[in-house]
């Protein structure tokens, strides 16, 4: 079997894309998404994606790890699929598809520029020095005074392999505030390593950073700098309810490419 892919990038976050619209690919075969998104034996990615066709919308989003495994939601990989359907001429400017934690929207700006309503948000865990919510992936979110130095691997694997954490596992963001910006630093589930950036991840830090500011009403946003790039996060509170969250960064197109899977991982 030879399958035509598309490789992009959203902030460093790469993806490899697929246009399934005829749903052929194996979706059950862990282990063939695993051998493609292996940096050394395959192409090499964070996840992989799969645009199916769903009735009333433009399109289904189906995404998995880099482990193999489904997904749940991922904000670069909504972005930079937004930008494939463009590319296929599915949509225009604009798109409403569907995912694993239900409806999004996305609008094309300009210069690859590419913004991604998330879902709402409700339910925010504040402890003692994080705090844990759900932005369509769980996020453990610990603001630091520095980061840049910071062992991201090992100090992000002690709180997802941690025995709250260890069957489920939890993505773990680390946040620095600046006077005009924050800087995020994510260690990612399914991934299992420190990834360049983190949609859901630099979602959940703006709006625990809005918390951390006393945003109980009204809107806020922030510039977000992570490994790979620079994001942009705005969102309403309404005490306890965050609405409007939209998530805006680039969303590239690398390259195109054919791999033969003949010879490759049978299930």
């Amino acid at each position: 079997m030879e399958l035509t892919f598309y490789k992009y990038e959203g902030a460093g976050n790469d993806f490899i894309l697929l246009d399934d619209r005829e749903t052929k690919f194996p979706e059950k075969r862990t282990d063939l998404v695993k051998f493609i998104c292996d940096r050394h034996f395959g192409i090499g990615a964070d996840g992989l994606m799969l645009l199916r066709p769903k009735n009333g919308y433009d399109y289904r989003m189906v995404y998995y790890n880099a482990d193999g495994n489904e997904g749940t939601m991922c904000g670069n990989g909504g972005r930079c699929l937004a930008a494939f359907a463009h590319k296929l001429g599915i949509i225009d400017k604009k798109a409403v598809f569907t995912a694993i934690d239900g409806i999004h929207e996305a609008e094309l700006l300009s210069n690859d520029c590419v913004r991604l309503k998330m879902t709402d948000v409700s339910e925010i865990e504040t402890g003692k020095d994080y705090y844990y919510l759900n932005t369509g992936s769980p996020h453990y979110v610990k603001f630091m005074p520095s980061i840049e130095d910071l062992d991201v691997y090992n100090e992000g694997r002690k709180i997802r392999y941690n025995e709250r954490f260890t069957r489920q596992g939890t993505n773990v963001d680390f946040v620095q505030e600046y006077s005009d910006h924050i800087a995020v630093r994510t260690y990612e589930r399914g991934v299992e390593n420190e990834t360049l950036a983190c949609g859901t991840g630099i979602v959940a830090s703006v709006i625990c950073t809005g918390l951390r500011k006393g945003i109980n009403h009204g809107s806020f946003s922030s510039i977000v700098h992570a490994m790979g790039g620079h994001l942009k996060v705005s969102f309403t509170r309404n005490d306890n309810h965050i609405k409007d969250i939209w998530l805006e960064g680039q969303a590239t197109f690398v390259f195109k490419g054919s791999i033969d899977l003949a010879s490759k991982p049978a299930g």
